[in-house]
C-alpha cells in the first residue's frame, strides 16, 4: 500500500511540474469576470482579433466558463451609448475592463477610477487624459496604443499615391464628435498631407444619413481618392461606405482590414490581432495582481497592408507588383 501511495504521489508531482507556469500561478477557486466594452458591433464578436484575445487567455491557462467569464457590451457604432454600457459593467463589479478603442476607454475610465482597465487601439492616451505617461500610466488604465498617427496617416496617403499616381485631391471623411482625440487625428492627417504636397477635402458625416451628401461633395470637387479615419460608425456601416466609394470611382484607404473585406480598396494600420493578443497578456498580469499604473503602455510593432484586388479591377486600377508583394493579405 505504501509503495502505491508513493507512486501516486510521484505521478501527481510530475503532473504539477509539467503544468504551464501560468496555470500553476492562478489563485485556486477564484472565478474572475472581464468586462469587454467596444464601440463596434456584436456581430463581430468572434472575428479573429477578439478570438486572438480569447486564444491567448486560454494559452495562459484561463478557461471561459470555469475560471473566468467575459461580459460583452457593444455600442454598435454609437459613441453616445458607451457611458451607460460602462456603468453596467461597473455595477456588475467586473475584475477588469477591456475597452476598445479610445472612446470606449474614456467612457470606462469616466465610469470608474478603481477597476483596472486595459485599453486597445488608444489614440494619444496622454493627450486625452487617459494616462499620465506611456512609461508610467499612473492610474487604473494601461493598454496598447494605435501607433504614431502622423507616420500611419502619412504612409496611408503614400500608398494611395502609389496606386493613383495622378491623384490631386484626397477626400477625408470624419465624424468630429466621436472622441476628444479627433482634433489630434485631423492635425496628424493634415500634417502628413502637407509633407506630401497633397490637398485634402475635409468632409463630415455624423450620421449614416450624411453619407450620400458627403460622396456627392467628393464628386463635385473631383476628389481622386478617399481616406477614412477609424470611426466606430464608419466601421459598423463599412459595407455601405465601400459600395459608395466603388460606385463613385474613388480608391479608398482605411485603418481597418475589415474595410477591405467589405469592398474597400486598401487598409494600412497596426495588426489588430496582435494588439488583442498583447492586451490579453495585460489582463493576465492584472488578474494575477499587477497594477495598471505599473504596466507601461505598449506601442504596436507590426503593421499590415491589405488590398482588395477585386475592387481594384472594378476601379480599373493596376496595383503595382511591389505593393502586391508587401501586402499581408490579398482579397480576390
Amino acid at each position: 500500500m505504501g509503495a502505491t501511495i508513493t507512486k501516486l504521489s510521484l505521478v501527481v508531482a510530475l503532473f504539477i511540474l509539467a503544468a504551464p507556469p501560468a496555470v500553476r500561478a492562478q489563485p485556486p477557486g477564484k472565478v474572475y469576470r472581464i468586462g469587454y466594452l467596444s464601440t463596434g458591433s456584436a456581430s463581430t464578436t468572434y472575428t479573429h482579433p477578439l478570438e486572438a484575445f480569447r486564444q491567448v487567455l486560454r494559452e495562459l491557462g484561463w478557461v471561459e466558463g470555469r475560471t473566468l467569464f467575459i461580459e460583452y457590451r457593444f455600442a454598435e457604432g454609437r459613441v453616445d451609448r458607451l457611458p451607460a454600457l460602462a456603468d453596467e459593467l461597473v455595477r456588475l463589479k467586473v475584475d477588469v475592463i477591456v475597452a476598445s478603442p479610445t472612446p470606449a476607454a474614456l467612457a470606462a475610465r469616466n465610469a470608474t477610477r478603481t477597476i483596472p482597465m486595459v485599453g486597445m487601439g488608444l489614440t494619444e492616451p496622454v493627450a486625452v487624459g487617459l494616462v499620465a505617461s506611456l512609461a508610467r500610466p499612473g492610474g487604473n488604465v494601461t493598454g496598447v496604443t494605435y501607433g504614431v498617427d502622423t507616420d500611419i496617416f502619412g504612409k496611408q496617403l503614400e500608398l494611395l499615391k502609389e496606386v493613383v499616381p495622378k491623384v490631386r485631391r484626397v477626400a477625408v471623411l470624419t465624424n468630429p464628435g466621436n472622441s476628444p482625440a479627433q482634433p489630434l487625428i485631423m492635425e496628424s492627417v493634415k500634417s502628413a498631407a502637407r509633407s506630401l504636397g497633397l490637398p485634402l477635402q475635409m468632409l463630415e458625416a455624423r450620421e449614416p444619413s450624411d453619407f450620400d451628401g458627403a460622396f456627392a461633395a467628393m464628386v463635385k470637387e473631383r476628389a481622386g481618392a478617399l481616406l477614412l479615419t477609424g470611426e466606430p460608425m464608419f466601421f459598423v456601416h463599412r459595407a455601405r461606405l465601400a459600395d459608395l466609394a466603388t460606385k463613385n470611382r474613388l480608391p479608398s484607404m482605411s485603418t481597418q482590414w475589415q474595410w477591405v473585406e467589405a469592398g474597400g480598396l486598401m487598409s494600412y494600420g497596426p495588426s489588430l490581432p496582435d494588439q488583442w493578443r498583447r492586451a490579453a497578456t495585460y489582463v493576465d498580469k492584472i488578474l494575477k495582481g499587477a497594477k495598471p499604473a505599473d504596466l507601461p503602455i505598449a506601442q504596436p510593432t507590426r503593421f499590415e497592408l491589405v488590398i482588395n484586388v477585386k475592387t481594384a479591377r472594378a476601379l480599373s486600377l493596376t496595383i503595382p507588383p511591389s505593393l502586391l508583394q508587401r501586402a499581408e493579405e490579398l482579397i480576390q
